[in-house]
């Protein structure tokens, strides 16, 4: 049974996530910034930084992202799905929301295809750090688990 959240909770998952796009972005930028400064709004700064215009736009991704987080990947809306097919749209969801950003905010060129290998490979790779990010952390809470089941067992018997 999940605990009742408060905004604080909301709140926190969100400037969680922001705070990792916002690295992540500037590591982007230090790396690409100066060869994209001119094509890329993302990094119109080149390795200065990143301009308000896009640390906004990654504040409302990561809005998004975490209410998208708490209709798939929580008991809140969806009761009846198994938790492989809650992953699997949430990630589909977050994927052409991040598309939709990526057009909108032209991030970058909608007609380079260069770019959008690029970004594919970034999202699959960012989600497959996330997905051992979460099984570890998924392990380490079971063998928790596990460990003080043990304990009230011994105590028990």
């Amino acid at each position: 049974m999940e605990e009742k959240k408060s905004i604080f909770n909301y709140i926190s998952q969100t400037f969680a996530t922001y705070g990792i796009m916002v690295v992540i972005f500037m590591i982007f930028s230090l790396l690409v910034g100066e060869s994209t400064a001119g094509y890329s709004e993302l990094f119109i700064l080149g390795k200065d930084g990143l301009s308000l215009a896009t640390l906004s736009e990654l504040l409302l991704l990561a809005v998004i992202i975490t209410i998208l987080r708490n209709v798939f990947l929580t008991d809140l809306m969806i009761k009846n799905m198994s938790i492989i097919a809650r992953n699997l749209l949430f990630l589909i969801t977050v994927l052409i929301v991040i598309i939709i950003i990526i057009l909108v905010f032209t991030w970058f060129p909608a007609d380079s295809l260069m770019a959008w290998i690029g970004f594919i490979i970034c999202y699959l790779i960012s989600m497959g750090i996330s997905i051992l990010v979460i099984r570890l952390k998924e392990n380490t809470e079971n063998k928790r688990m596990q460990s003080a089941l043990e304990k009230y067992n011994q105590r028990e018997s």
